[in-house]
């Protein structure tokens, strides 16, 4: 069974979505865990009537990494997809992953290309350096539970990254389905921030965003012994 572990931060319009997604999936063994991190609490157990099995959680805010650590302790399948608010996942996403996975035994998970807006990130067969170097993998993929290493909670940043590096570092890895089989929204009040690589190589740009990004990328190269001279605007939340 897939355990979907889906956050929530003021942003249940977009649940909605996501979970007709869910309930359109041609792999029915799973079941969907939503953790209120915090926020108004618009949507209770008993007001859900939809076919899907969800347990609904709040606690106290405490940000995505804190809010997704929880969800998989309360997750009961053997494997885990880590699915934002605002995606929505092709009918045959879970079907493709799973097979991809029993395909790999040898792997710990499995990633695709996904849809931004109007962007679509397309990547390539598992390489560790490339890895090192910038993150191309999303948190949406599907994961062994046995193999998770929680996320990093004191992490604001390139949580998803940190997470995929210290599969690395213990010498687990995953494999690639060359496929968009999901996409995610850009709408106002979204985890996700993405503007075009360009923009960044601006000599005038210089945002308060931006040196965020450039302070808590080399945190995380740190931790991981990663030394990068050069910034690349990451793909992570």
């Amino acid at each position: 069974m897939i355990s979907i572990i889906i956050p929530v931060y003021n942003n249940w319009e977009c649940l909605e979505k996501c979970l007709a997604s869910l309930t359109k999936q041609t792999f029915g063994d799973f079941e969907v865990v939503v953790v209120n991190d915090g926020g108004i609490p618009l949507i209770a157990t008993n007001k859900y009537e939809g076919p899907l099995k969800i347990r609904f959680f709040r606690i106290e805010h405490g940000g995505a990494p804190k809010a997704r650590n929880f969800g998989f302790d309360q997750a009961k399948g053997e494997l885990v997809l880590f699915c934002d608010a605002d995606m929505e996942l092709r009918s045959d996403c879970l079907e493709k992953m799973v097979k991809a996975l029993k395909e790999n035994p040898d792997k710990s998970y499995v990633y695709a290309d996904f849809k931004y807006g109007w962007k679509k990130f397309k990547f390539w067969a598992f390489d560790p350096e490339k890895l090192r170097q910038n993150n191309y993998v999303n948190t949406c993929s599907l994961l062994r539970r046995e193999d998770f290493p929680r996320f990093d909670e004191s992490l604001p940043k390139f949580q998803d990254w940190d997470l995929w590096l210290t599969l690395l570092d213990q010498g687990k890895t995953g494999v690639y389905i060359p496929e968009t089989l999901f996409k995610a929204s850009t709408g106002k009040g979204m985890i996700s921030k993405w503007l075009p690589k360009a923009v960044y190589k601006l000599p005038f740009i210089k945002t308060r965003s931006l040196e965020r990004y450039k302070k808590w990328k080399e945190v995380v190269q740190k931790k991981h012994g990663i030394i990068i001279s050069n910034f690349q605007f990451p793909i992570s939340k």
